[in-house]
């Protein structure tokens, strides 16, 4: 279950922080959490990648993602190989364990992700 909280400003400059292992990727958990070793919960986080910034890789995680592009654009290819630019509008959602990526923004670009563990039956 998320906590309550009342209207605030989402898109302060407080509570970002760097994403481990992701240059130029920041994110802002604006609720919820997640218990790895149960693999349970649910976190609701705003994710700002810097002009530049890439991840070079394709990645899978055991959560399910919903992922809405809320201004700028987003690539999926290499910045040398672009397949598909996104623009602000755009969304996702993926099952638990799909791959996705390599990823790139040459302008920056902010998300709104809503991570989520499967349910068990």
């Amino acid at each position: 279950m998320k906590d309550h909280r009342e209207f605030f400003n989402a898109l302060a400059d407080d509570g970002w922080r760097a994403v481990p292992g992701y240059v130029g990727v920041e994110e802002k958990i604006l609720s919820g959490r997640f218990d790895h070793p149960t693999r349970t919960g649910a976190v609701t986080r705003l994710s700002r990648w810097a002009a530049g910034a890439s991840v070079d890789h394709a990645v899978s995680h055991d959560w399910c993602e919903e992922v809405f592009l809320v201004s700028g654009t987003l690539s999926i290819g290499s910045t040398t190989q672009e397949t598909w630019r996104l623009e602000a509008g755009t969304y996702a959602v993926r099952p638990a364990h799909v791959e996705h990526g390599p990823f790139f923004t040459r302008d920056g670009c902010l998300m709104i992700e809503f991570l989520y563990y499967p349910p068990t039956a």
